[in-house]
Parts: structure tokens; sequence; C-alpha cells
């Protein structure tokens, strides 16, 4: 057997034709139409990946995918999306999503992105178990960071080199996709740690009742679940580098924790008696703004100065075109291997295109345009045709009047994003200000979702 995987869809002939297509391929295959069910599902069985659209009848993409990482962390998963909201879900990589499909799905495409996800993920439970490992999640195909020509990651190759020798703590900043992990995990072969572990944790994916077990690690008995002793990550990475990727999702106590751990250089296992001594180098990533979250109260600015000995910024790939050339070329490479194609290049026609492109999802979304593309090409070189229409024909799906301000209410559908409104509007006691701060819109927006929806207002 291949594996173990859940599909959660409501279209049910492409639940069927998923399944009969994974099942030809040694894949053990469960289905569901509803979130809910889904969750049912995944209660009762250990699956190795869930495969979610990010539209569902019951709720959203982000709430499946935050309540299948508190009934299981370890699982992996896939969302599937339509082109067009590509933007949005790339923030489902906040909350513990592993990667993503679009629509229309191709087979061979598939197939490769469950064989590299489910292998990954397994790499990354094992540090879990192998503390001697060097263990990380690269974003994609490799974990070799590649250098792009461009003045910006010059700059941020030159301050990898510089800050590696040391044992500060460095905050790397960037958009989701941007290679966060891979100047991690540079930093930590440069340096003076390369021997020792390098563990890798996705704040976002740790629900807060684990996220003190799985950092601090447990003693038997601590609370219902702990049968054996559990050494946690700053344990396993004990002399070398952890990476604390989404930061800002980690809970105010577990900050607080997180805090003593920098300051005496000692963790205390949920429920034991002694601290243990360790010796780790910290390097944190965020794709948010942590001075905001200063301000808000969700983070603690103690902690902030402890962790700010340095900072990366990475900029989204829009603001660096000259490595664009450079990461696509990469990537063909690695498709090339993956899919057993032989393709040469981009016509001239695609690199304009590339050019020209937003990219919210950065490298992540490049990538796999770039895979999808190689799969759709029958000769030398990737032309326009096997380009998905929201690059080709820009403004014809991605661009509507409430594309900058909607990143909440664009992944609720119809009448959920109704009730969406509605539960805001009671929250905040009918409030518009502080309703459309809830729902991450503007003023004007909100107004015009309630004259659509005849919202009383």
């Amino acid at each position: 057997m291949a594996g173990l995987i859940l599909i959660i869809d409501d279209d049910r002939d492409l639940c069927k034709v998923l399944s009969t297509f994974l099942k030809k391929k040694e894949y053990e295959v469960e289905v569901a139409q509803t979130g809910e069910d889904g969750l049912k599902i995944l209660r009762e069985h250990e699956f190795d990946l869930v495969l979610c659209d990010f539209r569902l009848p019951d709720m959203t993409g982000v709430e499946t995918l935050r309540k299948i990482k508190v009934i299981n962390p370890k699982v992996a998963v896939v969302i599937i999306t339509g082109y067009s909201d590509v933007r949005t879900a790339v923030e489902t990589f906040k909350y513990g999503a592993n990667d993503y499909v679009t629509k229309p799905l191709y087979p061979d495409e598939l197939l490769v992105t469950i064989k590299e996800t489910i292998q990954k993920n397994k790499e990354r439970s094992g540090q879990s178990e192998k503390s001697a490992e060097h263990v990380s999640k690269p974003i994609q195909t490799t974990d070799k960071f590649i250098k792009g020509p461009s003045p910006q990651s010059a700059t941020v190759q030159r301050h990898i080199e510089l800050i590696a020798p040391s044992d500060m703590s460095v905050i790397i900043e960037g958009e989701t996709g941007t290679g966060k992990e891979f100047v991690a995990l540079s930093i930590h072969k440069l340096s003076s740690r390369v021997d020792k572990p390098f563990i890798a944790i996705d704040c976002g994916a740790l629900p807060k009742e684990l996220a003190g077990s799985e950092l601090f690690g447990h003693v038997k008995g601590s609370f219902t679940g702990a049968v054996n002793d559990k050494p946690g990550s700053f344990e396993i990475a004990n002399g070398g580098t952890i990476f604390l990727d989404e930061i800002g999702n980690l809970s105010y106590e577990n900050q607080i924790k997180l805090l003593r751990v920098i300051q005496e250089r000692k963790i205390k296992r949920i429920g034991a008696n002694k601290d243990t001594s360790i010796d780790v180098r910290i390097l944190v990533a965020t794709n948010e703004d942590l001075g905001k979250a200063l301000k808000e109260g969700r983070f603690r600015e103690d902690l902030y100065h402890r962790l700010n000995e340095f900072k990366i910024s990475l900029l989204p790939l829009r603001d660096r075109q000259d490595d664009i050339l450079t990461f696509a070329n990469h990537f063909l490479k690695n498709a090339n291997s993956s899919l057993n194609r032989e393709v040469e290049g981009f016509s001239a026609e695609v690199i304009n295109y590339f050019m020209k492109y937003e990219w919210y999802g950065n490298l992540r979304e490049l990538n796999n345009v770039v895979k999808r593309s190689v799969l759709l090409t029958t000769g030398k070189t990737i032309e326009g045709d096997s380009l998905p229409h929201e690059i080709t024909r820009p403004g014809s799906a991605t661009e509507n009047s409430y594309v900058n301000d909607e990143n909440i209410l664009k992944s609720v559908a119809g009448n959920a994003e109704r009730q969406a409104i509605l539960d805001a509007l009671e929250k905040v006691n009918n409030n518009k200000s502080k309703a459309a701060a809830v729902l991450n819109i503007d003023r004007k927006t909100l107004y015009n979702k309630l004259k659509l929806y005849k919202i009383q207002e």
C-alpha cells in the first residue's frame, strides 16, 4: 500500500475519478462530501494525506484545515483550489497546509504532488524519532538554496554569510512562499552547528493545546493522552538549530515559555519537576507584521527584542523580477525529473507573461505553474497555451473590485458569506467599523456587501 488518503470535496464525480485513479496507484482512499463528514472520518482513522477542497458547502478552507490539525497535527494536507483562488488559498499555509493543486486536476501532476508531500511530511515527522539527523521541510522538490541574480538576492546571501557563524537569533520575514525556510537552512549549513540537528516547526500547524508538548515535551501522565515521556523539539534540537515558522501564531502562554528558554537556556517538560539545560540556536520566520502584532498585544515585546538580534527581509517575487527566470529554470529542471519529461525552456511569450504576473504565491506558485506547464507541453518549449488563463489574461478572474480587501470574505461563498457578515455584526453589537475590522475589509466594502445581501444598515 502506497498510503492512506482522505479526499474531502463536494463534487461527487471528481471524488469518484480521483478515488479510482489513486486506488490504481495502490493508495487506500476514503471520501467525504462535506467538511464535517471528513472530520468524522479523520477522527476514526490515521491518514497519510488529506486532499481537501478550498470551498466546501459547510465550512471554509481555513476552518476545515484548522480543525484537521486539531484532530491530527501531523497529517499532510493538500488544498484543491481554482486558480482564481490561489491568492487566498496561499494563506492556508499559515495554518499548516503543505501544498495546493489547482483545477482542472491532472493525474500525473496530482500524483507527483501527493508522493512528494507524503515523503516530506514523513521526513519532517521523523524529527521526533531521529534527533541526530538533519531534518527539514523544503518548500518544494529540493533543499538547495538557489541564489537569484537580483540585487535583493545578493543582499540576502550576504546577510546569510554574515550572520551564519554567530549564535545570534534571527527573524526572517517575508510573504508566504518567498523561501524563508531555505534561508534558515542555509544559515544552519554555514554555521558551526552544521553537524547537529536542524529542527523545523510550523507554529501555524500546532494546535494551541498541543504546542507546549511539541516544543518542550511532556512526562508520562501529565495530561490525558500522555502515555509515555516525550522529548520536545528543543531537546531534540540540542546542540543544533531550531526554526520556528509562523512565530506570530504561537500562543501568548507559549511565548512566555519561549522567552524563558532564551533567557535561561533551560526547558521544562510539561508535568516535570526539574529543568533541562539546552544549547539551541533559534531562527524564526513570519509573514505578518510583528510590529503590528506588538501594538495589538498579540506578541510580547520582550520576546520580540530577544528574537530580533538580526533580521533578514525577503521581498516578494514580483519585486525582484531579475530572479524569476533563474527560479523558473530551476523548477523546470525539477519538473522534468519528476515527470520524466525533456522540456528545454520557455518561449519569449511565456517569459513576458512571467515578468508581468504578480506571483501572489511567490516561489511556490511559480514552481506549481512551471510543473503544470511541463505536464501540458508536447514540444520542447513551454508556450503560452500551457499557462493558466489567470496569468495570460490578468483581470479575467483574479482581479475584481474586492480582491485587495476581502481575504476573509473571498473564502466564504454565497449564504455562508452573508452569515459571516451577520455573525461579525452581532459580535460587535452592530458597530460597522468594528465589523469591517473583524472581517479584514474596509467600511466601503462592508456597505457594498450589506446592500448586496440586503442586510439592514
